[in-house]
């Protein structure tokens, strides 16, 4: 069974803690894009800081893993479920870079 797209936000939000907005559109080729947002700091122009990752099939981790980096550089004291993740997001980090 297919997960709805709020579904899909529901988990997303619970596991980036409560800093964390999520909302999942969908992109030019109807694929799923991942927005992850922070509620406290800003980026260029007053924006919040943000990370956006297309669907596929690694969209949501690749979104999740900058929300965890982001999350232990800024937001050092702060909790959240996704930083169980965080070995493992270094791990995807180093592999991409050895690759490249």
């Amino acid at each position: 069974m297919v997960a709805t797209r709020s579904a899909r936000e529901r988990k997303a939000a619970a596991q980036a803690g409560p800093l964390a907005r999520v909302r999942i559109d969908l992109d030019g080729e109807q694929q799923l894009l991942y927005r992850i947002s922070c509620t406290s700091c800003r980026a260029r122009k007053d924006r919040p800081w943000s990370t956006h990752r297309a669907g596929g099939d690694n969209g949501f981790m690749a979104a999740m893993d900058r929300w965890t980096f982001h999350l232990v550089e800024k937001h050092p004291g702060d909790d959240a479920p996704c930083l169980a993740f965080l070995g493992e997001a270094q791990q995807r980090l180093h592999e991409r870079r050895e690759a490249d």
